[in-house]
């Protein structure tokens, strides 16, 4: 049988949090929130630090060209990470 228990486990903390984001501001900011998390719940999948990831990917989003982007995905940036550390 398969189970849902991580999806259960990664919903746990919006279910818990359900009163505080009743308040987001607006439909605009719930659609901000759930791109945060999205982002989040990704890097956290990839065994990635999402708040290095992002602090370093918001400091490096401006210069790279449209056809460089990918480079910034988490599994993408956990690989060249990886590479750094083992030169």
């Amino acid at each position: 049988m398969i189970g849902d228990n991580a999806a259960e486990r990664a919903l746990r903390g919006i279910a818990l949090g359900r009163k505080s984001w009743l308040f987001a501001g607006s439909d605009r900011g719930g659609e901000r929130a759930v791109v945060m998390y999205t982002l989040i719940g990704t890097a956290k999948l990839n065994d990635v630090d999402p708040q290095a990831w992002l602090a370093d990917v918001l400091a490096r989003i401006a210069n790279p060209p449209q056809t460089r982007l990918h480079e910034l995905l988490a599994w993408h940036w956990k690989a060249e990470r990886q590479q750094a550390l083992a030169a």
